[in-house]
């Protein structure tokens, strides 16, 4: 085996590229590995891992792929908070990491990273690093699904020192000036509807492509064990500081009460029509109230990525007027 050698699957994707170009400024050779399309019924753990080792043609051609790789990145997946074709999700999102780990398992894979989402916690008023998932949305319940199918094959494994390590890092908000979620949160931060509950100074999960690329560059080479679960760290933005920077002119601040109550009532007529505006809804509440997170593994240990979350919301509104 090659040491340091990486594989990433969706390296052509938002996240992917980033990661990549990451990997690159560090020297770590890299190779991008085609993403095969995926879907399954399955809902729950048992029926997904079983799906999966019916798969042996995608896992022989995964395996083939990552021979010779120390690490692989999982960043592929249907990024589709609002998509509801609960089986295309699933197969992206869930049935996917799992043909990643048993393909790695296969090939004697030391690492894998699976990039996951925040929002399996849903609205937590804290988010943590449990393996606790509490999903709103087919998309947040396709990324729970899939972490927790990881989990179950960590335990099966914990007894084989050749096993892979499996980590899942949970991505919060992510910013990229090329992204569709961060136009339209450019756009809102300029126009007069521009507001925050409150005076605007809590903490905000909303943070840059940069930083977590950095980030997943740095957990894949840490030299100790990993822990199954990542949070992406906190890159100290505010939901007054994300607005301003984003549109260049300072929020209203609404009355908390009043916010809760509209967020209540669309969740209410979005659950008339089958949760399809969940996830704008939670978009608008994080920018709303924002979220606490625990400082975690990242803290504890040092592996801590220099914050870009700033100048890539300013070069989001700058892109406007383009």
């Amino acid at each position: 085996m090659t040491a340091h050698s990486w594989r990433v699957l969706g390296a052509t994707g938002f996240i992917g590229t980033a990661i990549t170009t990451a990997l690159r400024a560090r020297d770590i050779p890299v190779t991008p590995v085609a993403t095969p399309r995926l879907a399954s019924p399955a809902t729950t753990v048992h029926h997904l891992i079983e799906h999966a080792h019916r798969l042996e043609s995608v896992i022989d051609y995964l395996a083939e792929s990552f021979a010779g790789a120390d690490t692989v990145v999982n960043a592929a997946g249907l990024a589709a908070p609002d998509q509801t074709h609960q089986q295309s999700l699933t197969g992206a999102n869930a049935l996917l990491p799992v043909l990643v780990a048993l393909a790695a398992h296969r090939t004697g894979v030391r690492r894998v990273i699976h990039m996951s989402s925040a929002s399996v916690q849903a609205d937590a008023p804290v988010l943590d690093e449990s393996i606790r998932t509490a999903p709103f949305s087919p998309y947040s319940f396709s990324k729970a699904l899939g972490e927790s199918a990881l989990y179950r094959l960590h335990s099966q494994w914990s007894e084989e020192p050749s096993a892979p390590e499996l980590t899942v890092i949970r991505a919060t908000s992510v910013m990229g000036t090329a992204r569709r979620t961060t136009r339209m949160l450019a756009r809102f931060a300029s126009s007069p509807l521009s507001s925050v509950a409150g005076d605007g100074t809590a903490p905000t999960p909303v943070t840059s492509v940069t930083a977590l690329a950095q980030f997943t560059a740095s957990v894949g080479e840490f030299p100790g064990v990993l822990p199954p679960v990542i949070l992406q760290p906190w890159e100290g933005a505010t939901t007054g500081s994300v607005l301003r920077d984003a549109g260049r002119r300072h929020p209203l601040n609404l009355p908390p009460l009043l916010c809760r109550a509209v967020i209540a009532c669309a969740r209410f007529g979005s659950g008339v029509v089958g949760h399809r505006y969940a996830g704008l809804i939670r978009r608008l509440e994080v920018t709303w109230f924002g979220q606490w997170q625990v400082p975690g593994w990242a803290h504890e240990h040092g592996v801590i990525p220099q914050p870009h979350v700033q100048e890539i919301l300013r070069e989001a509104h700058l892109a406007l007027g383009r």
